[in-house]
């Protein structure tokens, strides 16, 4: 009685939230998957924060466990949080049995930020957009109605698929980023820093310095996601987040380590922003050189870069 109280009680949370949900094409309900669970040509990945939770503290049936940084950044680089290479990821899909006809329903249990990553990899590298789901809400919505289990995911056949090279509009190196730190005050483009605000302004260590690249803004992506839903808030909410960003810049972001920044890159291109760009590596790459300059406190500019 108890558990069903529960169950309810949790159910009817989920609806008032629904009711003021963004509307991205690629979100699907827990009711969309479990109708479509059983179709052959259907694969769900799991990207959990901690990988070994698809093991301990079970996964929808049938999910394919995701290895975050191993599976979603490049192996060969000191700064694992750089996209990895086509070749990498392509082996990574044929070994997860994807291919071109696949639909891919991603899902995890942080508000949808860690899906965030496979999904801009997805799109960086060509696979078909129409054909990849977000589970909004992950974990906390499917378990709300359905079964989670530990029972191994049967291995899939490999696969053959192809990607195409990577789409470079989606994303900027070290030399775009300093030229805006170069420009100061004068720059055409919005650096937004997609990280907590403690992050932001230095008082908590994600790379050797601390603060923030000069001329960073700060909107927290995960501000625009419910904490106990884990589900999209409004396009109204999401708008208001982002008021501050000329639609007609060049937007580029970062975070810590390519998940918070993928979530905001969903954002603005839902909210329709044309030129939307991720820093290859974000703040593990450029807070790791110690030579590049940093910013601490509240403001995007301080010190030397007032002026």
């Amino acid at each position: 009685m108890k558990t069903t109280l529960m169950s309810l009680l949790m159910a009817i949370g989920l609806s008032i939230a629904s009711l003021a949900q963004a509307n991205p094409d690629f979100l699907v309900d827990a009711d969309w998957l479990a109708e479509h669970i059983e179709d052959d040509n259907l694969v769900v990945l799991e990207v959990r924060y901690h990988p070994h939770r698809h093991h301990t503290v079970g996964h929808i049936p049938g999910a394919i466990q995701v290895k975050r940084f191993k599976d979603l950044a490049d192996n060969q680089s000191l700064t694992v949080t750089r996209f990895p290479s086509r070749e990498q990821f392509q082996q990574t899909l044929r070994d997860w049995g994807v291919s071109m006809d696949s639909t891919l329903v991603i899902y995890d249990d942080t508000r949808t930020v860690t899906s965030a990553r496979l999904w801009v990899l997805l799109k960086l590298y060509g696979f078909p957009m129409d054909q990849v789901k977000v589970l909004n809400g992950g974990t906390v919505a499917w378990s709300a109605f359905e079964e989670i289990t530990q029972e191994p995911t049967e291995v899939r056949e490999p696969s053959t698929i192809e990607l195409a090279p990577a789409d470079h509009s989606m994303f900027v190196e070290f030399p775009e980023i300093y030229d805006h730190v170069a420009a100061g005050k004068t720059s055409d483009v919005v650096l937004i820093d997609a990280r907590p605000t403690d992050r932001y302004a230095g008082g908590s260590h994600h790379g050797v310095a601390e603060g923030h690249i000069p001329g960073a803004i700060n909107i927290i992506s995960m501000d625009g996601t419910d904490g106990e839903s884990q589900t999209w808030r409004s396009d109204e909410f999401l708008a208001e987040m982002y008021k501050s960003v000329p639609k007609e810049k060049a937007v580029y972001v970062y975070c810590d380590d390519g998940f918070r920044m993928s979530l905001a890159y969903q954002q603005l291109t839902h909210l329709g922003y044309q030129d939307v760009r991720l820093y290859n590596g974000g703040w593990s790459h450029w807070g790791n050189w110690l030579d590049l300059p940093t910013v601490t406190g509240d403001k995007p500019f301080a010190g030397d870069f007032e002026l």
